[in-house]
């Protein structure tokens, strides 16, 4: 299995696990780390974490891009980069105990039209010479890249054979989905946003989920915050939950749980399981580390067709993911 993602603005992650936030102070970190950032590139760490052959493909920029293209070889992810005049962004994360997490992200390099097409002929090139068993789209456009250009790739990976992953947001979200990719990995505000209503229950995420498939999505894995995850394809719908005792940062935890999805082996409710797993062990983690297989606790999951419609969805952290 290879699995090739596309992160068209990848970032570096500086992380300060600090006491409290007190605005206008100064704070002292209990602790910090630097990561390789960007949902895509997270999704390549975590599948490389797992002992599965990655590429990441991406555009690099600066010092700070060559930084991160270290830190994956490093990690075990083959980067297929593409250079571009700006330097990649960085962002910075600030974890308090037992408090939501504190993001700040920089917006990352405009791209000009020819690096865009760059970027775009060297994703789908690597999807065919790498054998990719699953081509994953992740995260935000840069400036100057048009919202049709996740739509752009998915077709032209479909028509290569390789099937394909989404999981982005607003306008380039919406037009990925009449390319058909095989599966979209919303969460509830991405669906709430697509929908253009505001969601509740289970229910109205089921229903929310419906649409993005009469959209074109072949499958929706739906992450719902603390309430647990869904899956809805053309076979059913399935419910997943896994209790988390301490998060230490949410950080990259649905992008572990994409890559749990994808290497799944076996059906449906195997790959559901996989993949709430692997998003349970990584909001465990500090910054936005991986999990690794020996994090994973598979005894913990639950997972059911009998889908608990009624039940609100959360917006706690502290609980299941």
């Amino acid at each position: 299995m290879t699995v090739l993602t596309v992160t068209p603005n990848p970032s570096l992650d500086r992380t300060y696990e600090i006491p409290a936030l007190v605005p206008g102070g100064v704070l002292r970190a209990d602790g910090d780390r630097v990561d390789p950032g960007g949902k895509g590139v997270n999704v390549s760490r975590a599948v490389a974490a797992a002992g599965h052959a990655t590429v990441a493909v991406l555009p690099v920029g600066g010092p700070e891009g060559a930084l991160l293209t270290q830190l994956l070889a490093e990690l075990g992810v083959e980067v297929s980069g593409v250079p571009v005049a700006g330097s990649t962004r960085v962002n910075i994360s600030l974890t308090e105990p037992g408090r939501a997490l504190t993001k700040v992200n920089a917006p990352g390099p405009e791209l000009t039209a020819d690096e865009s097409r760059a970027l775009l002929e060297a994703a789908a090139a690597e999807a065919v010479n790498c054998g990719a068993t699953w081509l994953v789209c992740c995260g935000s456009l840069p400036r100057g890249v048009p919202s049709s250009w996740y739509a752009d790739l998915v077709a032209r990976s479909r028509t290569e054979g390789v099937r394909v992953a989404v999981d982005t947001s607003g306008s380039a979200f919406a037009a990925s989905l009449a390319a058909r990719p095989d599966v979209v990995k919303p969460n509830a505000e991405e669906l709430a946003e697509f929908a253009g209503r505001s969601l509740a229950t289970v229910q109205d995420a089921v229903k929310a989920a419906h649409q993005v498939r009469e959209a074109g999505a072949g499958a929706v894995l739906a992450s719902l915050g603390a309430t647990g995850q869904l899956l809805v394809d053309d076979s059913g719908t399935w419910f997943a939950s896994a209790p988390v005792a301490t998060v230490r940062s949410d950080v990259g935890a649905g992008d572990a749980s994409l890559a749990g999805f994808l290497t799944a082996g076996g059906g449906r409710e195997e790959a559901l399981a996989s993949a709430i797993a692997h998003g349970a062990a990584a909001v465990q983690l500090p910054g936005s580390r991986m999990p690794t297989p020996r994090d994973i606790r598979p005894e913990t999951v639950t997972v059911t067709t009998d889908v608990p419609f009624d039940l609100p969805l959360s917006h706690n952290v502290n609980g299941a993911v």
